[in-house]
């Protein structure tokens, strides 16, 4: 070969690299990533939707777009029930939803989204962050590849929506009705023909008679869906979900690999939402209500005595099955347990007596 064309060829190929390694360089050096957020909900769907999308927003307002999160809501990726799987296969990096959804992938992580007759959602962070539940959460997520937060409540949920009214243990038996997690085993004690579905199923299913009744959330969520055009009976209080934790799942080799200040970013933005979320619900159900019973005809009705009563034992043998499920299970119920005794201890003589006393004195309004 002539050496001043071998030169000429070199020094274009040395160029080339080098211009290649000057654009790329930014890139790198910045440590720019793109993490993609499934849910289990519907897209901007009220509370749930919308506090996933603020939840990955808040990352990349953060890091200054460092880290770009973009948010695939309940079947524009992956159907919502496969989101955990996504994140633990790194099909996606982090998912939005609801632990109980996992319980089939091992029954405990029920105990991090909500159990029957649990914590409420004061009780649940107080367990979670001050309790030791965030490390036995991390022990059983870790497992499965999956670092989890905390990232959203939406306090005690309504008892459901039903086609009849509910006068005894008799009206339960026989109906098809949709409830996930353990209140719904607790339901199939019961002789209920339980059916999980995603939120976006829900209102055909009610539609159409596959199922004669449903729970979803509160008053703002009920709303949005359109219950009532169905089913007019509207029970509380809801003994299955007493302050459901909204949850982030990220995968956990990703989250090993970050910075220590990624890491308190990432945690910052959770908790942030998880205090934000809780507010929002607490704030929009009480008008929510107020619509669906003065302008929709809503009837609002109260489980009896001995309707909870039956609801509490059918619960009360469900969970604790749980704990027999390995040591990590039995380490887990143990935990959760004695914060629902502290828990509710002062929650008697605090937020309750508290409630009933304002009640008592003031009324309704």
């Amino acid at each position: 070969m002539d050496r001043r064309k071998f030169m000429k060829s070199a020094g274009l190929a040395a160029g080339a690299t080098a211009a290649t390694a000057s654009l790329a360089a930014p890139a790198i050096s910045q440590g720019r990533q793109e993490w993609k957020i499934v849910t289990t909900w519907p897209k901007n769907f009220p509370g749930l939707g919308t506090g996933a999308q603020r939840f990955a927003d808040s990352i990349t307002a953060a890091t200054d777009g460092r880290i770009t999160v973009k948010l695939f809501a309940a079947g524009e990726l992956v159907p919502p029930f496969e989101s955990f799987d996504a994140v633990q296969n790194g099909t996606a990096e982090m998912y939005h939803g609801v632990d109980y959804y996992w319980q089939g992938k091992h029954p405990a992580f029920a105990f991090f989204g909500a159990v029957p007759l649990g914590l409420t959602a004061g009780e649940q962070d107080a367990w979670i962050q001050w309790g030791g539940g965030q490390e036995l959460w991390d022990e059983l997520s870790g497992q499965f590849n999956v670092k989890p937060f905390q990232c959203g409540n939406t306090g005690v949920q309504m008892g459901g929506w039903f086609r009849n009214e509910i006068n005894t243990i008799e009206d339960l038996r026989g109906l098809k009705f949709r409830m996930p997690g353990l209140g719904g085993e607790a339901l199939r004690q019961l002789g209920v023909s339980v059916i999980n579905l995603p939120g976006g199923e829900i209102f055909q299913a009610l539609q159409s008679g596959a199922i004669d009744g449903t729970e979803w959330v509160g008053p703002w969520n009920d709303l949005a869906f359109g219950f009532y055009k169905i089913t007019k009976f509207y029970y509380y209080p809801g003994f299955h979900e007493p302050g459901p934790t909204l949850s982030v799942g990220l995968n956990k080799d990703i989250w090993d690999k970050l910075s220590d200040s990624d890491k308190a970013i990432v945690s910052g933005c959770a908790r942030a939402e998880n205090n934000h979320s809780y507010a929002e619900f607490m704030a929009k159900n009480g008008q929510a209500l107020a619509t669906l019973v003065n302008e929709h005809g809503v009837q609002l009705k109260k489980f009896s005595n001995e309707i909870f009563d039956a609801f509490g034992s059918a619960s009360d043998e469900v969970v604790a099955n749980v704990a027999q499920h390995d040591d990590l299970s039995k380490k887990i119920y143990d935990s959760y347990i004695a914060a629902r005794k502290s828990g509710a201890g002062w929650t008697d003589i605090s937020e309750q007596a508290y409630s009933l006393g304002r009640d008592r004195i003031i009324g309704k309004e």
